[in-house]
């Protein structure tokens, strides 16, 4: 049997690429720069500075940018960076260590926590397990905000106040993947530095949910939710947005576009043909017209009937079945990911593409248990290399990137929208880590559950708010995948 896509809904329409897209970028960080230069000098009274990013738009780079202009101002001794987890702020202490040495950078980590910092960190930065191990001559120190908040007044006597009143511990505190950083862990880390610079991505799940405020009788006071939200048009906060993102291939920008729909625009800086997806020419029927519908770049939804009854509704063994018996076709009849190398978005020469190649994500742990056990056996089928397949839960690889993302909906088989799987962030992970190809895989009736499931409380009109999705945007976003239903027994044709 021929599996036949219908076209995505609502194409992505008009955008730029390449150097045109990433000028933009560079244009909006230069002008937080200036901003922040602004403040860092008086001219201002800017106290918070935001650069808000969409998935995969360069924001780690941006960031690295802000913190070597800000330590090239006159006057400024020492800059932090925090973030809510250790996974966020080792990569950039390993990368400002390479760049400004190892005795200016210190990555501040409890000792239970050293092992998981790999060797290549530990070789371009300083890690100290303890306040005495911060070298005196520190100019940038990096720690989670729970670190931070703990040794943040005994580092200030150790290592002297600084900024323009002396009585900071930096000039300026950096928080990475701000919106996932509640506005309760960030009140006791501001007041280690006159500005703050917030830099990160609005789509990623926060630590806890945005949307529950126990203080029903204050709607502007949530310490729970992402702590740039607090900031919504104070006077004494400055904020940009990232136009263009780096990692989805041209014909995913209509998805990013659904996630990020109050953007005044958004663009990509790959355009089409610069990521390619190549599938074995000897690979035929059912799974055949999947990858290749998957090689086109465009995000792909397959849903299955007929299965046997799930475990749960996102415990699946059935339709992970079927998603083995594709997986091992692909890998069977070969498969090559390429894509453009880019300087400052020209295009330079196309390479094969490293790191992850496919991952399969679910929101559950059981669901990824199983999962594992399937790249278990494909791994030792088809004797495949580490890095090559892995399985995670959606929330455990947000801040990660792969070239194919084989995925189970977070709505597939539910009767209803509840608080965790219409959650905002976790379906952004979801359908934002890839950078050649998307293919999301639910049961049949999707659409019905989305007609027919009953509003949730949340707004006053009945729909939950931002972060757990009304049947509306969920609609919106399913507009932009090119579909297909297939029959369980068709599937494995």
């Amino acid at each position: 049997m021929t599996i036949t896509f219908s076209p995505p809904l609502v194409e992505a329409g008009r955008a730029v690429h390449h150097a045109a897209a990433a000028d933009g970028n560079h244009d909006a960080t230069t002008a937080a720069i200036d901003a922040l230069c602004a403040a860092m000098s008086g001219r201002t009274d800017v106290e918070r500075i935001l650069l808000r990013a969409a998935a995969g738009a360069g924001k780690s780079h941006a960031l690295k940018r802000m913190v070597g202009e800000a330590l090239r101002r006159p006057g400024c001794r020492r800059v932090g960076i925090c973030a809510f987890a250790n996974k966020q702020v080792f990569p950039l202490a390993e990368d400002l260590g390479r760049t400004l040495g190892r005795d200016r950078v210190c990555l501040r980590v409890s000792k239970k926590r050293i092992d998981d910092v790999a060797e290549s960190v530990q070789r371009a930065a300083t890690v100290a397990t303890d306040d005495r191990s911060v070298p005196p001559g520190a100019t940038v120190v990096l720690a989670t905000s729970h670190m931070l908040e703990m040794v943040g007044s005994r580092l200030s006597r150790q290592l002297g106040p600084v900024g323009p009143d002396g009585e900071h511990l930096f000039d300026v505190l950096f928080i990475d993947e701000a919106w996932q950083l509640p506005l309760h862990r960030y009140r006791p880390v501001e007041r280690f530095a006159p500005i703050t610079v917030g830099v990160g991505d609005v789509g990623q799940l926060p630590p806890l949910d945005p949307g529950q405020n126990p203080w029903r009788g204050d709607r502007g006071y949530n310490p729970y939710r992402a702590w740039p939200t607090a900031y919504d048009g104070d006077a004494r906060t400055w904020s940009v947005s990232l136009p263009s993102v780096w990692r989805p291939t041209a014909a995913q920008l209509g998805l990013w576009r659904a996630f990020y729909a109050d953007w005044d625009g958004l663009t990509c800086v790959a355009a089409p043909g610069d990521r390619v997806l190549e599938v074995g020419p000897s690979m035929v029927g059912a799974a055949a017209d999947v990858w290749r519908r998957v090689a086109t770049g465009v995000p792909t939804l397959v849903e299955v009937d007929g299965l046997p009854d799930p475990d749960a509704p996102d415990i699946d063994p059935p339709l992970l079945g079927v998603i083995e018996d594709w997986l091992d076709e692909l890998l069977h009849a070969g498969f090559a990911l390429r894509k453009q190398r880019y300087d400052e978005g020209r295009p330079v020469g196309e390479v094969e593409a490293d790191g992850t190649q496919i991952a399969v994500l679910a929101t559950r742990n059981q669901a990824v248990n199983d999962a594992e056990d399937l790249v278990e056996r494909l791994t030792k089928r088809h004797e495949l290399d580490d890095g090559v397949l892995v399985a995670s839960t959606v929330d455990s690889w947000q801040g990660q990137t792969n070239g194919i993302t084989v995925a189970l909906h977070p709505l597939s088989g539910a009767s209803a929208l509840d608080e965790f799987n219409s959650a905002f962030g976790r379906l952004a992970v979801t359908c934002t880590r890839a950078t050649h190809g998307l293919l999301l895989v639910s049961r049949a009736g999707l659409d019905d559950l989305l007609a027919t499931a009953p509003p949730r409380p949340g707004t006053p009109f009945g729909e939950p708010g931002t972060r757990q999705l009304p049947r509306q945007t969920h609609q919106r976003i399913l507009a932009t995948f090119s579909r297909a239903t297939v029959h369980a027994e068709d599937a494995r044709g």
